[in-house]
């Protein structure tokens, strides 16, 4: 029986229990909190940007490695809810690392996190812009324009996060019903057009098509294996709600719900919008060569209405989700900061006390966006996007790793999120199958660039630490409040 008075002594004391003040607002109900994490995932978009490398590398019968995508990154997401559910402090990873095992530790949690967001958010904001925004206003593709329209989308995205959580919270929740309401009404207006028309085929589900005749295709690395990067490229990101615990209501029970929440709805209803994709393809060849495959679906079966329809959603939905990035890397840059573990800690760990937001931290994420669409040439600036798909993988095995090391000394809270006697092997499957997802994201030919990538970014944050440890080494040897509180 859950425990009543969990969620009043959580928002009174799950903040000062960690050994700081309560300067963020707790505006954050559970379908908000839910919103957030959905949001990132954003089924539609990821599905949407991804659909056309399946087609390409596995024909259309790479859709059913989603199924697979999907359980894996759920045993993921409820080993990340045992975590959210006994330390609800902005940070997440970060503050779970410096808590269980030491601030070093953490440290190098923070550090790949935000790595990942940082880059994530110029992502998302310049797929929006390119892959969404262009054609919807008949726009022809050129890089210069599509940066253009990226630099202003992270301004507005800046400007709404810094002015209130609670306006970020209703453009997101916002954005996600119209994605949720429009993959369904799509999904079912693609079976019956399919069924009333006849054009599409069921036997499409199990075809090779373009790919029928392509050498190693089930090799390591191979086209099979290649369609598995839809799912993991995108059901990520689900802990963007632990990010933002210290504002969300009954983050103990919250927050972890929202994370299993979000992966279960995106795997099932991704699942059947690729399906009725799959289904009402009409001509395997040419929908494969389509730049946008999706869209040429929608044109085909639905018209060119439904078509522009679904390009507003879209794009909608790639705006809600990059302004949950950018909040989420701001937070975990106000987590860092105010433990002196970020450069320029003093600054970034401001809050402005009229609008109960980091300030500094939301500005320093789109000032490091300006510089990556201004500095970084279209090849470079590819690579590193695609770099940032591994860091996550990365970053949730680690977790898995900190889990199984910790779990035994765990507090339990009572009424909160708990697997129970199932914690054991959810985490050991989630353990290898981060393995699998790891070894999936390095071993294809062109992962190489990336993966160098990755390791410049690790080499850059080592020299802060090392600097750290040299000018502030007390930074990284004291933790706030009693680190005991969160063990038994």
């Amino acid at each position: 029986m859950a425990d009543a008075s969990l969620p009043a002594r959580t928002e009174e004391s799950s903040v000062r229990l960690g050994g700081y003040r309560q300067e963020l607002k707790r505006t954050l109900g559970p379908f908000q909190v839910f919103a957030i994490s959905f949001a990132f995932i954003s089924v539609a978009v990821g599905i949407f940007a991804t659909y056309d490398d399946v087609l390409r590398n596995a024909g259309p019968v790479g859709i059913w490695l989603w199924i697979i995508a999907a359980v894996g990154q759920l045993l993921v997401a409820l080993v990340v809810a045992q975590f959210a559910a006994r330390i609800a402090l902005s940070g997440s990873s970060y503050q779970w690392a410096s808590r269980l095992a030491n601030p070093k530790v953490g440290w190098g949690f923070g550090w790949l996190t935000f790595c990942y967001l940082a880059i994530a958010v110029v992502a998302v904001d310049n797929a929006l812009a390119s892959q969404a925004f262009m054609p919807l206003a008949g726009m022809q593709p050129d890089e210069d324009t599509a940066r253009l329209i990226t630099l202003i989308v992270l301004l507005i995205q800046a400007v709404l996060a810094i002015a209130s959580t609670r306006l970020v919270s209703m453009i997101n929740t916002s954005a996600v019903g119209l994605e949720l309401t429009l993959v369904v009404a799509v999904t079912v207006a693609l079976v019956v057009a399919v069924v009333i028309t006849g054009n599409g085929s069921a036997a499409n589900l199990t075809s090779r098509g373009v790919t029928e005749n392509a050498s190693g295709y089930f090799t390591v690395g191979g086209g099979l294996m290649l369609a598995m990067l839809m799912g993991l490229g995108t059901l990520v990101g689900f802990d963007a709600a632990a990010n933002l615990a210290e504002e969300a209501k009954d983050p103990y029970r919250s927050v972890p719900r929202a994370i299993v929440g979000s992966v279960a709805a995106a795997g099932v209803l991704g699942l059947v919008f690729v399906i009725a994709l799959t289904v009402a393809i009409d001509d395997v060849p040419r929908i494969s060569a389509s730049e946008s495959p999706v869209a040429a679906i929608m044109r085909d079966q639905l018209g060119p209405v439904m078509e522009r329809t679904l390009l507003v959603a879209i794009t909608f939905a790639f705006f809600g989700a990059g302004m949950v990035v950018m909040a989420a890397c701001s937070r975990l840059v106000f987590a860092m900061s105010r433990d002196g573990r970020f450069p320029a800690h003093r600054l970034m760990r401001r809050v402005d006390p009229r609008t109960r937001t980091p300030v500094p931290a939301t500005i320093l994420i789109f000032l490091l966006g300006v510089v990556l669409m201004v500095a970084l040439p279209g090849d470079a600036l590819l690579e590193l996007i695609t770099a940032s798909t591994i860091l996550p993988a990365l970053i949730y095995a680690s977790t898995i790793v900190l889990y199984l090391t910790v779990r035994g000394r765990l507090d339990r809270r009572k009424g909160a999120f708990d697997l129970g006697r199932f914690e054991l092997p959810v985490a050991i499957a989630a353990l290898v199958w981060s393995a699998v997802a790891l070894f999936v994201l390095v071993t294809p030919e062109d992962a190489m660039v990336p993966v160098l990538i990755v390791a410049g970014l690790l080499l850059a944050g080592g020299l802060f630490f090392l600097a750290l440890l040299v000018f502030d080494r007390q930074a990284l040897e004291t933790e706030p409040g009693d680190t005991s509180i969160f063990e038994h």
